[in-house]
């Protein structure tokens, strides 16, 4: 993985492959959800206009909304494609295997909903294609063989995989690898200041032997390294706040929150920036994912890409988090 993040239009190179995206990815979760279209689309413009070109979505997203079905963000991110035009500029990750109508990692399923997903999406080729949870009862050689299939078809670039062991990864690359088929470039672990051992250990030593790179969801743990959750604090308007919430009756939870006051008051920015930096410098992450509901949202997170950490503030938040 290169990294010459040095400005707000940086890229990193995601793996062994040749993806470059900026240093962050906007998570499209909220879109069809909590952000209606229009709303979706003003977000996605800023993300753009401040150097952002990597977004994650998935065909799930929002099945879980009264009223929906699943796949209601990846029709929002092909209309502000067609609308504005930039498909070739913007890298567009997106996950099956979870869909209620499309679950599991059997060949025909994950064929018949990347077909959905391209349709929902309005392109031709999925850049990064995730199988979104591992289906332990379906083997590797299945699943790899069929998203193998979809690369030579043109329909899918690179694939990834989301909520997998270091075991399963292991027998996934090993197939690829023994058989010539496609390989899995990156992951996508839930890790954050206050989830480390979700990924720290044994997957993420496979990531790091094999060159691959972690693109962590639950960046910001459902908003609580926003600051928003504080001890006795009043209480969030929010749709995740019960879940960002709990971390308060953590011990870690005050600590980590006591660490990113200091480090951002050193910076002069908000603790969303500092939470993604130390995301950012941990070893095989290569993009935190991080959504925006409004435009007033972003600019914490566009700003990650361009803070540096010093050591001393390191080791503070490792301290804090451990």
């Amino acid at each position: 993985m290169t990294d010459n993040r040095s400005d707000s239009r940086a890229r990193v190179t995601l793996g062994t492959s040749d993806l470059a995206v900026f240093p962050l990815s906007l998570g499209g979760n909220v879109f069809g959800w909590t952000a209606d279209e229009a709303q979706s689309f003003a977000v996605l413009d800023a993300f753009a206009a401040g150097g952002g070109n990597f977004v994650d979505t998935a065909d799930v997203y929002s099945a879980w909304v009264p009223g929906n079905t699943g796949g209601e963000s990846e029709t929002i991110i092909g209309n502000w494609l067609r609308s504005r035009g930039n498909r070739d500029e913007i890298v567009v990750a997106t996950k099956v295997g979870a869909h209620p109508d499309s679950t599991g990692l059997r060949a025909h399923t994950v064929k018949a909903a990347t077909e959905e997903s391209l349709r929902r999406l309005g392109i031709e080729r999925i850049d990064l294609l995730y199988t979104h949870r591992d289906d332990t009862d379906t083997p590797v050689e299945e699943f790899i063989g069929a998203l193998d299939e979809l690369v030579k078809e043109g329909k899918v670039r690179e694939i990834a995989a989301s909520n997998i062991s270091a075991e399963r990864l292991t027998e996934s690359l090993a197939f690829s690898e023994r058989e010539g088929l496609a390989k899995y470039i990156a992951v996508q672990p839930h890790y954050n200041l206050v989830s480390r051992s979700t990924y720290e250990g044994p997957l993420a030593d496979v990531v790091a032997e094999h060159g691959l790179s972690a693109l962590p969801y639950f960046a910001l743990a459902s908003g609580f390294l926003t600051g928003k959750y504080r001890p006795g604090g009043a209480g969030v308007d929010s749709a995740r706040a019960q879940g960002a919430g709990r971390y308060l009756e953590e011990p870690r939870g005050p600590k980590v929150l006591e660490a990113l006051d200091s480090v951002a008051a050193e910076h002069g920015v908000e603790l969303a920036t500092v939470a993604l930096a130390w995301l950012a410098s941990r070893p095989t992450v290569a993009a935190p994912i991080a959504s925006a509901r409004t435009v007033e949202q972003l600019p914490p997170l566009l700003a990650a890409a361009g803070l540096r950490l010093a050591p001393a503030e390191l080791a503070l938040l490792d301290e804090a988090s451990a």
